[in-house]
């Protein structure tokens, strides 16, 4: 499984933990990264996630979320083409660093793109057919991958 995880899932362990859905999406990226880590995953990196990360003006968050993102071992370089994909996505109504990080994971051919963003789920949901990798919020996906996992594990009637 390749997985994609924008800057917004990065920050989310960060936030304030006292708003449920805050505490659930931590523990979904948390999850997320350590299966990453153990190598059951694959975490995908970019230029686009690295000079977000660079932005963040907290020192000490920011330091947080630069480890949290170098559990990826693949790192997508930004390039003609996926600036070409990031303005047409951000044409069409992405903004700029989401419709790079789309871009990027596209390039990486990421089964899935991460995100707690509800403007860039709702927008790639709304865009579709000019979109190439799924976008997903990590508590629905995790969940649905953890179902999907059960399910399979299941004895077969004969």
């Amino acid at each position: 499984m390749r997985i994609y995880l924008d800057v917004c899932c990065l920050n989310r362990p960060f936030d304030d933990q006292t708003q449920e859905r805050v505490r659930l999406e931590s523990e979904a990226v948390l999850t997320i990264l350590n299966l990453c880590r153990a190598g059951e995953w694959q975490l995908i990196g970019s230029e686009a996630i690295d000079f977000e990360v660079l932005r963040i003006p907290d020192d000490d968050q920011r330091n947080r979320v630069a480890i949290m993102a170098s559990v990826a071992r693949l790192k997508v370089i930004v390039d003609t083409k996926v600036e070409k994909k990031a303005t047409e996505l951000a044409v069409s109504g992405f903004k700029p660093f989401d419709a790079l990080h789309i871009a990027c994971a596209e390039k990486s051919n990421a089964d899935i793109l991460l995100t707690t963003d509800d403007r860039l789920l709702r927008r790639a949901l709304q865009s579709f057919n000019i979109i190439e990798v799924r976008v997903e919020n990590p508590v629905r996906w995790l969940m649905e991958v953890i179902n999907s996992e059960s399910s399979s594990d299941e004895p077969q009637p004969n």
